[in-house]
């Protein structure tokens, strides 16, 4: 069984010529659909609304056989993120939070991540109480558990910089798989090259550091050395859950 934690909310997407369409979204809800129609043995581990918006991602999660058992159900409205779309299918995000849905996860009972993998990342490692509950629950996890952490960062969402770096660390230092961005390498270590901190961060403790870099492929860094995954050419629709889907697939060839 796989765990996954983390917020679950809509997106707002909106394109270069003004039009807006609400999607479901969130980083780990998009990874746990994703391992569910692969196939895996996922749950859900999570809070969300009991409004309109909370009903259709309850309804979708179970429509791709995730296990829902550990959803918690709330009645602050349902977190949105807004992802404007540029030309390109890149997207940039603001993010609506204060009194939602998505942070509201106090605390994780052991049965919810009793099983042989714990993902967890993005706004799961910022928004309070949740952030406190997820790093508690990682701290508390069997040796022969498998952690992967998404780190996914969102600086327009992260009031203290330093606060959150000194988390991601110790949440990395106690993972065995790392997934990072080159966007996020330069959050986390600004000014830094991407090698030297990716090295840096292997160095704390996890075996494996997935760099991903959009379509100059991803990069596996381990302790004995680099591989280089190059990717093939496709054309981009948008970006948004791209990480999530790598990570899922990942997970569930895992």
């Amino acid at each position: 069984m796989i765990s996954v934690i983390g917020e679950a909310l809509i997106d707002l997407v909106i394109t270069p010529t003004g039009e807006v369409a609400a999607e479901l979204g969130g980083a780990p809800f998009n990874t746990a659909r994703a391992c569910g129609r692969l196939g895996a043995d996922v749950r859900f581990v999570g809070a969300v609304s009991d409004d309109r918006f909370g009903s259709m991602l309850a309804e979708q999660l179970t429509a791709d056989t995730v296990d829902t058992s550990s959803l918690v159900r709330v009645d602050a409205p349902t977190t949105l993120a807004a992802a404007e779309l540029d030309d390109r299918g890149a997207a940039t995000y603001r993010f609506y939070i204060d009194g939602t849905s998505a942070p509201a996860l106090p605390a994780i009972e052991p049965a919810a991540v009793d099983g042989a993998v714990i993902f967890t990342g993005g706004l799961a490692l910022v928004l309070e109480p949740m952030a406190n509950a997820v790093e508690a629950a990682l701290g508390a996890r069997r040796p022969e558990q498998l952690v992967m952490i998404d780190v996914n960062c969102r600086p327009k969402v992260i009031p203290d910089r330093s606060r959150y770096v000194d988390r991601v660390g110790r949440v990395v230092a106690g993972a065995d798989v790392v997934k990072v961005s080159d966007e996020d390498l330069d959050y986390l270590s600004p000014g830094v090259d991407a090698s030297t901190a990716a090295r840096a961060l292997l160095a704390t403790g996890p075996s494996v550091l997935l760099i991903t870099r959009g379509g100059d492929g991803v990069l596996v860094v381990t302790a004995t050395g680099d591989t280089l995954v190059e990717v093939g050419s496709v054309e981009v629709v948008d970006t948004i859950g791209a990480g999530d889907s790598f990570g899922a697939g990942f997970l569930s060839w895992w």
